[in-house]
């Protein structure tokens, strides 16, 4: 049996990095970072871990991977992470009806914030 434990993301700022991806998940350090490694942990969730390697990578767009992040608030969320530090990201080919927001971290890395208000996995997790 196999199951996805930790994404790891390139980064080249890891304590930039490791304060914006703690306070747009609400993770915490599993273990306390190394110079080139740090790994977050849900703080409520049971969801995968999200490792940070600072390790220069070339970027390619559009990317090969990227997180699809559920919101029960998309809209407040994409301005909360926008805040954060994020950008939006505009693309041509996003259909009117997406229910997908295209955001980048502060080092370009992209992700999705995808509008699933009614989701049966918000049951899991504990009301903060």
């Amino acid at each position: 049996m196999l199951a996805i434990v930790s994404i790891v993301i390139r980064v080249n700022d890891l304590p930039s990095q490791l304060e914006f991806w703690k306070a747009a998940l609400d993770y915490i350090e599993r273990d306390a970072p190394e110079d080139d490694w740090a790994v977050l942990k849900p703080r409520y969730a049971d969801a995968p871990c999200i490792a940070l390697d600072a390790h220069h990578s070339v970027r390619v767009l559009p990317p090969r991977i990227h997180l699809d992040v559920y919101a029960e608030d998309q809209d407040a969320e994409v301005r909360r992470l926008v805040e954060l530090g994020a950008r939006e990201v505009p693309w041509d080919g996003r259909p009117d009806d997406a229910d997908y927001i295209i955001l980048e971290d502060p080092e370009g890395n992209r992700f999705c914030i995808v509008d699933r208000p009614h989701w049966p996995g918000w049951q899991r997790i504990p009301a903060r």
